[in-house]
């Protein structure tokens, strides 16, 4: 169990709602992993979460989200949001989908960024660069605006249990 106090002494926080079968998160893992542990060393606090059903994608699941970690050596925590309800009070609507705050003082977090990794897609055949991604925290972490407006994720919807709708 994490608490949003876990991250209190970091400057700023990369929240990642991620899978472990999305074609769109497949494709980044491996340049996630490289960007998350240059900016973790920099001070970036970093958390990702898979929120899809078990009941639908069992390969979302915890079981599963703990091999996938090991093999690619995430060097931040990954959660299961069993019931949902973090993607339903962030909005997430699919993976990956990128939250990025800013903590000023003693005040909470404030979005900063929400938005893509870069403009490569598992079929557009553009290098991953995670420019976009790195643009932000860049900024964040040195007290700057972002130069433009985030361009929003794109990937898999997130799988909500079959009992429950959005």
């Amino acid at each position: 169990m994490w608490k949003l106090e876990d991250f209190e002494s970091y400057p700023a926080l990369l929240v990642m709602f991620i899978c472990n079968h999305c074609p769109f998160v497949i494709h980044l893992k491996k340049d996630i992993v490289k960007l998350t542990d240059f900016y973790m060393k920099k001070g970036l606090g970093v958390i990702a979460i898979s929120s899809n059903s078990v009941l639908t994608h069992p390969q979302d699941g915890p079981e599963f989200m703990a091999e996938d970690a090991k093999v690619f050596k995430y060097p931040f925590p990954y959660l299961y949001d069993e019931s949902q309800d973090i993607a339903r009070a962030f909005g997430a609507v699919c993976t990956p989908e990128l939250f990025l705050f800013k903590k000023d003082g003693r005040r909470p977090f404030q979005l900063f960024y929400h938005g893509q990794f870069d403009n490569s897609r598992p079929s557009n055949n553009m290098p991953i660069t995670g420019r976009d991604l790195s643009i932000a925290i860049d900024c964040v972490l040195s007290g700057q605006q972002l130069p433009s407006a985030p361009k929003p994720s794109v990937g898999c919807s997130i799988k909500w249990h079959p009992d429950k709708t959005k």
